[in-house]
Formats: C-alpha cells, structure tokens, sequence
C-alpha cells in the first residue's frame, strides 16, 4: 500500500484518479494536485472514496518539492502538460519521490518531440535510488509494451513496425480536440519522421494518406502518417528495427478546419503583439475550442489502437498484429470520461501499481518496453483495456 500524488486535473488526470481509487489495497492515499484546485475537487466528487486535493504550480520547482517533502508520496504521476516534465522531476529528486509520466518533454517555445532532455536524468535519477517511468499512457506506452510483448513470444527478431492509432468516435462539435488542444494541434503539424534502414527519414506532415479496417466491425477509416515520441524510443531499444511507422485517423472535417486555422495563423506558437499585451495564437485557439474533459457524455463510438509486426521465427517470415478496442460511452459510465482520456489514464494507473509493488523499479530514467511486459500486459486484461493478438496473412500500408 503506497500514497501516491497525481499531478493533472484534465481528463486524463480524472481517469488515474478514477482507477487508483478502484484499488485502496495498493493505493492507500491519493492526492490530486493541480494549479487549479477547483478541477481537482470536481474530480474527487466523482469517487466513491475520500481522496484530498492540493493547489501547486509544476513550474514552481521551490513550491513543488516543498508539497513533496510535506507529503512524501512513494510516487508522482506527471499527467500534467509536457512542458512540465523537467520541473516535475526535478522536484522528485530534490524531494526523493519516484516519477511516471506519459508523454515526453517538449520545449514550450519550439514543437519538437525528443527524449533527450529527460534521458539525461538517468544518472540523477540512478544515483538517487529512485525509478523514473517514462510514456505510461497508450501511445506512448501501451503501444510500446505490445512491441515488446510480441517481441518477446512471437518472434526471435522484430523487423517492421506499424502503430495504427484510429479513433472513431463522433462528439458532435464541428471542430474539436479529444485531448489538451495545444499539445495536439503541436503534434499533428509537426514534420513527420518515421524509421527506415537505420535513420529518421523526414516528409511533410500529414503527407501520407492510406485507408485502414479495424476487426470488430470499429469501421473503415483515413489514416495518416506522423511522427510520435515512441518510434525513438522503440527504435533505440529494439535495434533489430529497419522500419517503423506511426498513423493516425483523422475525418476530412478535422483537416480542413486545421487547415483553415493554419492559413489564418491560428496553430501559431511564436507570441504575437495584441491590444498591448503578448499573446500565443494556439493558446488563445485552446479556450475558445471544448474542453476534452467535457467531451465525454457526448462522444459516441469504438476507438482501435494497435501495432502490427512483421519478423522472423524459427526461420520464417510472420506478422503479428495486437489491438485494443475501447468504446466511448462505456468509458463514461465507468468514469465520467471518453476513451481517448480512459486510454491513457489506465496504463498510467497500471505502470504505478507495477512500480508501487516493486515489480518495475530500478533507479534510473527508462522507457516503459524497457521492464517486463508481461505484468503489465496481464493488468490491462484486469483493469479494462483487454487487448486481442491475431496472425495476419499479409499487411502492406503503401498501396
């Protein structure tokens, strides 16, 4: 039994804060901290057991060790914004907490999305005694450990790698994002990259286009190619690799309006002089589009997250293909949230239970495929994200 801090009051925050209130027998005192206490008492009235709440300001390194060191959780759960990450966990070795986030770092002021920053708090974190888990949600994370899980049964080396991402749900609005609208708009206009013969090869963003069929009747859907943060950790730590590929679904109706909003400045990230005052245009878009965390009782479909594998056992040629299938309104039942929020609140949850029972803990800074993934992949089973692996015939994306 451990206390725990999460750090976040968005919808993904409200959906660790559901799920760890599930399990008082690992989780023994939660603490919801945000720089708006307000969200975080909005979200502990949804629990049916007590937790408390606290005000703090992640980029407040001072203020942050300060509530720690007062505190003293076993762990910080970071689903806080990605800028945050590097304060976040220089407040945990200050105070000596251990960290899980689920997504990287990235600079406020350039859209880049690389490990370089929190890698470089390994020995840090090693000579502290203290595990930090990096890219606990889905994808990153979940993605992550289906790699490394069907590396380790179904192939003696894994060559090919697609992640296929689809949401097929519908909120209804003309235009919306289904989480932070900031961090998103960043990462579907940023340049795409994706791995092939041994380096990152760089394309426009949202240049390729292919269709895709989810199982299970989730539908027929556009996806497009895009950088995510997982290719470079995968790549690294799977060597064996000669391509890897992460996609997207987007609607025709996402695209034109982000199209639109680009060509009048709106996704704009550099501040801007208005009425006397600086501005940065993507901010100032992220009030006026729907909150995420309100998108729930409203978003009804299936979403289908999995990778697809191509590589050699015992000699031959195999593909190997794990999903995930998620339905919107049964998310919301469950805990007020739609499925893209439950789909990384759970793997962050999960990843906390592993490394508050000892079983994923080792000072240092790792990325989630780097522990065993068979614990991990056993608790999706019990904690609502049930996963299915099914050999496929054939699979090519490039027609």
């Amino acid at each position: 039994m451990s206390k725990v801090m999460i750090i976040g009051a968005g919808g993904v925050g409200g959906v660790v804060a559901h799920k760890c209130a599930q399990l008082p027998e690992v989780f023994s005192e939660i603490l919801l901290a945000s720089r708006t206490e307000s969200k975080c008492r909005a979200i502990a009235a949804q629990l049916d057991r007590p937790i408390r709440t606290a005000q703090v300001d992640a980029d407040n390194v001072p203020e942050l060790t300060a509530l720690l060191e007062k505190e003293q959780p076993e762990l910080v759960i970071n689903v806080a914004l990605p800028y945050q990450d590097l304060t976040i966990m220089d407040a945990c070795l200050a105070a000596g907490v251990h960290y899980l986030d689920t997504a990287n770092y990235e600079p406020l002021d350039t859209a880049k999305f690389e490990y370089k920053w929190q890698w470089a708090y390994h020995d840090k974190f090693k000579q502290a005694g203290l595990t930090a888990l990096l890219g606990s949600g889905f994808d990153p994370g979940a993605t992550n450990i289906f790699t490394a899980y069907i590396a380790k049964h179904y192939f003696d080396e894994i060559h090919e790698l697609d992640i296929i991402d689809v949401n097929g749900g519908d909120h209804g609005y003309p235009f919306a994002t289904n989480f932070n609208p900031e961090i998103n708009i960043r990462e579907v206009t940023a340049e795409c990259r994706h791995w092939e013969n041994g380096e990152f090869v760089t394309t426009p963003a949202m240049s390729k286009k292919t269709s895709f069929t989810c199982p299970e009747e989730v539908g027929t859907f556009n996806i497009y190619r895009m950088y995510h943060e997982e290719l470079e950790s995968l790549t690294k730590h799977f060597p064996s690799l000669k391509r890897a590929q992460f996609w997207m679904s987007f609607s025709e109706n996402y695209l034109k309006h982000l199209e639109v909003l680009g060509n009048v400045g709106m996704t704009g990230i550099e501040p801007i002089e208005f009425n006397g005052q600086k501005i940065v245009p993507i901010q100032f878009l992220k009030q006026l589009l729907p909150d995420p965390s309100t998108l729930g009782p409203r978003t009804k479909g299936k979403t289908c997250i999995g990778c697809v594998v191509k590589g050699v056992k015992d000699g031959k040629q195999k593909i190997v293909y794990i999903y995930n299938i998620k339905d919107h309104q049964d998310c919301y039942k469950e805990v007020e949230s739609q499925a893209i929020s439950y789909t990384t609140g759970v793997p962050a949850m999960i990843g906390a239970k592993l490394m508050v029972e000892g079983k994923w803990k080792n000072p240092g800074v790792w990325n989630i495929e780097q522990f065993d993934p068979d614990p991990f992949m056993e608790d999706m089973n019990k904690y609502g994200l049930p996963w299915t692996v099914v050999e496929l015939d054939s699979f090519d994306l490039d027609n």
